[in-house]
């Protein structure tokens, strides 16, 4: 073989004293090839430093062998912790990810029907993103398998779905400020009347109006504020909560990147935590550790894990009965939360 050229499939079949056709069932673990055949072939796909032609691969067997992962909001660190998880179960497997972030109402007008091509992809992670009435046909017509993580939509029970009880989330957090003996707690969550219909804050807001209608505790509309989901809105929102003439003991927002805006806040106007002041947040993303905040754990990594799992399992076994999963969620209790002042 000519130096600097690289080695061929005819190269690894002649070295071998096979066929061509051999050297590629031998690679695609084909039950035809006897085992000491398999073993001479990869012992010279060693020698020679061959590497498949992924594109002739692709074709021989069918396959794009690419996996379409549709997220809102890449950088928001819920949604990558998901798709860390999602990475990581496919770092074993021969699938490429095309990742598409959709971060306004312009690319996602593009719709479903631009990405869930068989062309394009073998099958579809959709990561919370909240599915639109419009788009539910596309889904459901799709002939590709599809896993919903972190999202659902009543009319598509036959995608696999991973979904989370984020009211039930919302109502842990706030009934654990409520054991500590706080009655003025507020809430600190993202636009509930949002152009991408996220749903999350809303669901962790129901579970605290839950809470505090159990304990028998009046819901104050002064102790509400909704903002766009971020750490300087979130540290506005408290500053505003903690000037309040009687300001709240207690704050529960709807995400840890909220929560760390308001333990932003409560420093800057001189107040301790959790002397003054108790923060909850939710996510459990790595910051929340670091800080020692009190949060809501919710399966981030995991979920992302589980829906490659599903999805690899849907690939493998065309027609397999769809699953809904209900993930748990957990208090986790640390150093931002104590009784009231």
């Amino acid at each position: 073989m000519a130096q600097g050229r690289r080695a061929t499939i005819r190269d690894v079949a002649r070295k071998a004293g096979v066929s061509p056709g051999t050297v590629s069932r031998a690679m695609n673990a084909s039950p035809l090839v006897h085992a000491e055949t398999r073993k001479r072939i990869l012992q010279a796909v060693a020698e020679l430093d061959y590497v498949p032609h992924l594109v002739a691969r692709r074709l021989s067997i069918g396959k794009t062998l690419a996996i379409a992962v549709i997220v809102p909001f890449l950088t928001r660190p819920s949604v990558a912790e998901r798709l860390n998880g999602a990475i990581s179960s496919l770092s074993h497997a021969e699938y490429d990810l095309v990742i598409h972030d959709i971060e306004t109402p312009q690319q996602r007008a593009l719709g479903f029907g631009h990405i869930l091509h068989r062309e394009r992809v073998d099958g579809a992670l959709i990561i919370s993103l909240p599915i639109l009435d419009r788009e539910v046909p596309i889904l459901a017509a799709s002939d590709l398998p599809i896993v919903l993580i972190d999202t659902d939509h009543p009319e598509l029970p036959m995608l696999q779905r991973l979904t989370v009880d984020d009211v039930a989330g919302g109502q842990a957090a706030t009934e654990h400020i409520i054991g500590l003996g706080h009655t003025r707690i507020a809430f600190i969550g993202e636009v509930i009347d949002n152009p991408f219909h996220f749903t999350s804050s809303r669901d962790r807001y129901y579970g605290y109006l839950r809470a505090l209608r159990t304990a028998g505790i009046p819901f104050r509309a002064e102790y509400y504020t909704e903002d766009q989901r971020g750490r300087h809105e979130a540290r506005h929102q408290a500053k505003m909560l903690l000037s309040l003439p009687e300001r709240p003991t207690a704050i529960f927002a709807a995400s840890d990147t909220q929560a760390v805006g308001a333990l932003e806040a409560a420093h800057e106007m001189g107040l301790g935590v959790p002397e003054d002041v108790s923060v909850v947040g939710y996510d459990d993303i790595e910051i929340a550790e670091i800080l020692g905040l009190t949060t809501v754990r919710q399966m981030l990594f995991e979920s992302g894990q589980r829906g490659v799992e599903l999805l690899l399992e849907a690939l493998e076994k065309p027609g397999l009965e769809p699953v809904h999963e209900m993930l748990p969620t957990e208090l986790i209790v640390r150093r931002t939360t104590g009784p009231p002042p």
